[in-house]
């Protein structure tokens, strides 16, 4: 436990999170929405420091990233809390768990450094629950991973205030935001936040102020957030506001949580959204949770030919040049690194 980051004091011993647009207002003894910030005596404190629930030496396509060093390891980290409750959490024992979870360890920014090394992992991946509320270690560890030549890499709902992004995005190389639909009403009911306009603007901010690469994610779940004129709505979006080369995953529901009783997203949607996005202008589409479908391949935009071919978080075929560059007809290609065709061994806790 340390005294958080990012509050005020207010009358009377309650404080104010600023962490994240829910700016929570805290009473003595009592926390955040998240679950991890916890006023004690007027000053507000993280109890997640240095508290890892998970780690894992994944494929960098599994955060999912597929144009940032294809082929890659990510490190990937995780502690407990969030500061949304989305109803389909497949994280959910860590999301929705404090630090009493029973499966923590204590470790260091140090620590993770050395261990992401060791694995031969290229970066560093904050994911599973939300990192954002694991603000101080993620920005800790973010810092010495960069002199240590690791990349940083989260994988977030990028619900969090502008002037602590700010702070933190000069560490960050790559993200993938989950955007979890283009309606106000599903973050309400769904996610118990008031509005996604936050996380699109961390999104844009990270793009076009700071240079992260930022891919993005939209889950796609039956009677939620399945219609052609909402998926249209955020393709438009992507192109107008993080531009037309943003990669954007359309992924398959599967029941989980609080939504056991919707059936799984039917393929014949999920290619529906691919074809929306493809005639809004965007130019690198994915399709997820479907492997071995063509949409899990990268195209080129200007010839069409298969440049990177996976089946789930396996590329089986790489045509880019290592100068960016379609190896068919020479177009240039948006994506970070070159590929690294080495396998890792497994690591997981």
């Amino acid at each position: 436990m340390r005294e958080a980051m990012w509050w005020e004091p207010l009358e009377n011993n309650r404080v104010r999170c600023r962490l994240c647009p829910l700016n929570c207002i805290i009473d003595d003894g009592k926390r955040g929405s998240c679950k991890v910030r916890k006023n004690i005596g007027g000053r507000l404190y993280t109890l997640n420091y240095g508290k890892v629930s998970s780690i894992a030496a994944d494929p960098v396509e599994k955060k999912p990233l597929f144009h940032f060093w294809p082929g890659s390891c990510a490190f990937s980290i995780a502690t407990v809390g969030c500061n949304m409750h989305c109803k389909h959490c497949q994280n959910w024992e860590i999301s929705q768990a404090d630090e009493s979870f029973p499966y923590l360890h204590d470790m260091t920014p140090e620590m993770i450094v050395t261990m992401a090394k060791k694995y031969g992992c290229e970066s560093i991946a904050y994911t599973y629950n939300e990192p954002t509320i694991w603000y101080e270690f993620v920005l800790d560890t973010a810092k010495l991973a960069k002199k240590e030549g690791l990349y940083n890499l989260m994988i977030t709902n990028g619900y969090i205030n502008e002037e602590p992004f700010r702070e933190l995005a000069p560490y960050i190389d790559a993200m993938n935001i989950d955007i979890k639909a283009f309606n106000d009403e599903f973050y309400m009911k769904i996610a118990s936040v008031p509005s996604g306009e936050p996380s699109r603007r961390t999104a844009v901010i990270a793009k076009k102020e700071f240079g992260i690469h930022v891919e993005l994610t939209y889950l796609i779940i039956p009677t939620l957030n399945d219609k052609e004129e909402e998926i249209r709505a955020f393709a438009r979006w992507v192109v107008e506001e993080t531009g037309d080369d943003t990669p954007v995953h359309f992924s398959r529901f599967f029941p989980h949580y609080k939504l056991l009783h919707l059936p799984p997203t039917p393929v014949e949607t999920i290619e529906m959204a691919y074809r929306v996005a493809k005639e809004e202008g965007l130019k690198f589409v994915y399709i997820g949770n479907v492997p071995g479908h063509p949409g899990e391949h990268t195209y080129c935009p200007k010839c069409e030919k298969p440049l990177i071919v996976r089946y789930g978080f396996e590329i089986v075929e790489y045509n880019v040049t290592d100068d960016g560059r379609c190896g068919f007809c020479g177009e240039p290609i948006p994506i970070v690194g070159t590929y690294t065709k080495k396998r890792y061994p497994g690591m997981w806790w």
